[in-house]
C-alpha cells in the first residue's frame, strides 16, 4: 500500500466532494471512509485510477449518510446526479481546500489541525501526538473546525497570506511524536507553489527550505543547541540551499517583494557565508530594513538589532535594542550576547541567567544557562 499516495489524493478527492455540493465535513467524513476501504481493498485489487476509485467510493459513503427522511430530498438529489463511474476529473481542487482549511473564522490552531488532517491526510493521532495533546482533544478540535466551515462557499479566492501563515506555523513547530512537521509543511507548501503562481508562496517554500537545510548542525550529540555561528557548515544540506536559492531568486526577479521572500533573502545569505566570520551582515540589515517596513514587527526590529551589532559594532547594536520594549521575547538573551561583544562578561551572565529563566523551552533554558555558567568560570576569582 503506498501510503504516501493516498495522503498526495485525499485533498483532491475531498475537493471533488465539496465541489458536488456535499458539505465539508461530511464531505471528510467519507473520504477517510474511501481511505479505509482503500487500505483493505487495494493490496489484493489495485485500481488502474486510484482518484477515480477514491471519489466514486467516498461519494457513494457520503450518499449513504445522507439517507434519513429529514435528508430524503437531498439524498435523491445527489443520487440523480451521481456521476458515473469513471476517470476522476483533472481538474485540481487541491487550493480550494488550502483556502477553506485557513479560513479566517478558524483559530490558528484550528486552521492547523484542519489542514493537516484534510490537505496532509495525517490522522487524528498523528496530530494529536505530534501537538502532545490527548487524541480526543484534538478530534473535538478538528470536529468543530469542520463545523466551522462547514457552510462555507468559496466563491471568491481566499486570502494566500493567511494560507501562508499557517503553513508558517506548521513549519515552526519542528519534529515531534511521530510526524516531522517541518517536512510536512515543506511538502504542503510544494503543492501549493504547484498550485498557484505566487511569488510570497516561492518566498516561503525558499525560506523552508533554508532553514530546514540547517537541521542537523543545529543540536550536538547530547541534544544541546548549536547557535548559528558555532554550526558545523559541512552539515548543512547544499542541495536544499541550492533548490531554496533558485526558488528565491526566481521570486525576487519578479519585483512583487513580500515578507516571507525577505524572510528568505537573509536565510541565504547566511547559507552562503563559508564562514560566519563572512557573513555579509550589512545586506543582512538591508533586509531586515525591508522586513521592518513590511511587516512593523518589533521581532523583526529585535533581530536587525542582532544584524546591527555584527554590521556596525555591539554599541550600534546596543542603541538599536534600547530602543525596543525590553518585555519582547528574546530581548533580555539578545541583551546579553550584545553585552558580550562589547566586553561586559559581568553584566552578560546575569543577562543570560535572566534570560533562561524566561525561556520558551527547555532547550533554550540550557543553552541559556550554559552560556551564563561559562562566562561566570571566566571571571575572576
Amino acid at each position: 500500500m503506498d501510503e504516501t499516495l493516498l495522503r498526495d489524493l485525499t485533498p483532491s478527492v475531498l475537493g471533488v466532494l465539496v465541489r458536488r455540493g456535499a458539505d465539508f465535513a461530511a464531505a471528510e467524513d467519507a473520504v477517510q471512509e474511501a481511505l479505509v476501504e482503500a487500505v483493505r481493498a487495494w493490496p489484493e485489487d489495485p485500481p488502474r485510477d486510484p482518484k477515480g476509485w477514491l471519489v466514486t467510493v467516498a461519494w457513494r459513503r457520503f450518499l449513504d449518510a445522507t439517507r434519513s427522511e429529514a435528508a430524503r430530498r437531498r439524498r435523491e438529489d445527489a443520487a440523480a446526479a451521481e456521476p458515473a463511474p469513471g476517470p476522476a476529473p483533472a481538474a485540481d481542487d487541491t487550493l480550494r481546500l488550502y483556502f477553506l482549511c485557513a479560513h479566517p473564522s478558524l483559530t490558528p490552531s484550528s486552521a492547523v489541525a484542519l489542514t493537516l488532517r484534510a490537505v496532509g491526510g495525517l490522522t487524528t493521532r498523528q496530530i494529536a501526538r505530534a501537538y502532545l495533546v490527548p487524541e480526543a482533544t484534538m478530534a473535538q478540535r478538528i470536529s468543530r473546525a469542520k463545523r466551522t466551515v462547514s457552510g462555507v462557499r468559496l466563491d471568491t479566492p481566499g486570502d494566500v497570506s493567511t494560507v501562508l501563515r499557517v503553513l508558517y506555523l506548521v513549519f515552526n513547530e519542528g519534529y515531534s511524536g511521530d510526524v516531522d512537521l517541518a517536512a510536512e509543511a515543506i511538502r504542503l507548501t510544494r503543492r501549493l507553489a504547484a498550485a498557484i503562481d505566487h511569488p510570497e508562496v516561492a518566498g516561503l517554500l525558499a525560506l523552508m527550505l533554508l532553514h530546514h537545510a540547517r537541521r542537523a548542525a543545529r543540536t550536538a550529540a547530547d541534544g544541546s543547541l548549536v547557535p548559528l555561528a558555532e554550526q558545523d557548515r559541512g552539515r548543512w544540506d547544499r542541495h536544499a540551499i541550492t533548490e531554496g536559492t533558485g526558488i528565491l531568486q526566481a521570486a525576487l526577479a519578479r519585483d512583487r517583494l513580500g515578507e516571507y521572500q525577505a524572510q528568505a533573502a537573509v536565510a541565504a545569505l547566511h547559507a552562503d557565508a563559508p564562514t560566519a566570520a563572512e557573513t555579509d551582515w550589512v545586506q543582512i540589515v538591508e533586509w531586515y530594513d525591508e522586513l521592518a517596513r513590511l511587516t512593523d514587527s518589533p521581532v523583526v526590529l529585535l533581530n536587525r538589532a542582532v544584524a546591527v551589532g555584527e554590521a556596525d559594532g555591539p554599541r550600534a547594536g546596543l542603541a538599536a535594542l534600547a530602543a525596543l520594549d525590553a518585555s519582547l521575547p528574546r530581548h533580555t538573551a539578545v541583551a546579553a550576547h550584545l553585552h558580550e561583544r562589547d566586553g561586559d562578561p559581568v553584566t552578560a551572565a546575569r543577562l543570560y541567567a535572566e534570560a533562561a529563566a524566561k525561556a520558551p523551552n527547555l532547550a533554550e533554558r540550557d543553552h541559556l544557562t550554559r552560556q551564563a555558567a561559562r562566562l561566570n568560570t571566566l571571571r575572576p576569582r
